[in-house]
């Protein structure tokens, strides 16, 4: 039950809560250049069990993601385990266009190698390692399923179009297509509240509060304990904030419920501000 738990609690915090969390690129105007540089922590029950980072860059026509993560605390006495999770893809009329996506996890009993390509909304290619095993009971995943979708990380990266407050309960109130490699699954979010966070390091100010709605569609066991309780969860929720200097949203904290206690995923720093200018190349010679 431990290695099980922490396999699950730590992919969610390298993938910055992937399979909970994605929320989808959003068309409308596109958003100025940012950065931002994030730690977390990740807690079960109040107590710690691991850490991470999170490293989003947006540029004018491209923008890359990075997560990494670790068990931390007590849950090393049972189990160790690492990961890290990156996207990649252009910027253009004003969407996300992701290019690919790539999530390795390790842990004491098990070892996972997630890779995708993808062009425009569609997965062209994508390896699972292992392979997902077969089960006579699992939904078949058809090529439909891997149309319309997003990768988990770029669907962390919420744009909210227009001028106006990004931090709006309309931006709540959508459902996200999302494919990992192995599960095809809808996630549907709804405005909850609006609340105020503040970091160790960094962001202090509002939070738009999202409850999550989880539905499986394709590559999944239906009669799975644990498909079950998410199907069944109606106290999910999420913490967004905007990265400074654009309109682009992300999760500054997760709530889930579990049979062990809450897990929370808490941002202890959050640094964001416009990218830093690159010189332009100067044509004089230095003497």
């Amino acid at each position: 039950m431990a290695v099980r738990t922490t396999g699950r609690l730590l992919r969610g915090m390298v993938a910055a809560a992937s399979l909970l969390l994605a929320l989808g690129a959003e068309s409308g105007p596109a958003a100025a250049q940012g950065r931002m540089d994030a730690r977390y922590s990740a807690s079960l029950g109040g107590i710690p069990i691991g850490r991470g980072a999170w490293v989003i860059d947006i540029a004018d026509d491209h923008y890359t993601a990075a997560a990494s993560g670790t068990t931390a605390g007590i849950m090393r006495v049972f189990t160790s385990g690492q990961g890290t999770t990156a996207a990649r893809g252009n910027v253009s009329g004003g969407n996300l266009l992701p290019i690919s996506y790539a999530s390795n996890i390790k842990t004491d009993e098990k070892h996972e190698d997630v890779r995708m390509t993808l062009r425009g909304a569609n997965i062209a290619e994508f390896s699972v390692t292992p392979p997902t095993p077969p089960n006579p009971e699992r939904v078949p995943l058809a090529e439909s399923h891997r149309r319309g979708v997003s990768d988990p990380m770029t669907a962390t990266l919420l744009r909210v179009p227009g001028s106006g407050n990004p931090l709006s309960p309309e931006a709540c109130n959508r459902t996200q297509s999302v494919f990992d490699g192995r599960m095809r699954f809808d996630l549907q979010f709804e405005f909850k509240r609006m609340d105020s966070v503040k970091a160790e390091r960094g962001y202090q100010g509002p939070a738009l509060v999202c409850a999550v709605y989880f539905k499986p569609i394709a590559g999944y066991i239906p009669d799975r304990p644990a498909i079950r309780y998410l199907v069944d969860l109606r106290t999910i929720e999420v913490w967004l904030v905007p990265i400074a200097g654009t309109r682009v949203l992300v999760p500054f904290r997760m709530s889930i419920p579990t049979p062990l206690g809450e897990g929370v995923l808490q941002a202890t720093q959050f640094v964001s501000g416009p990218r830093a200018a690159r010189a332009a190349p100067s044509s004089a010679k230095t003497q």
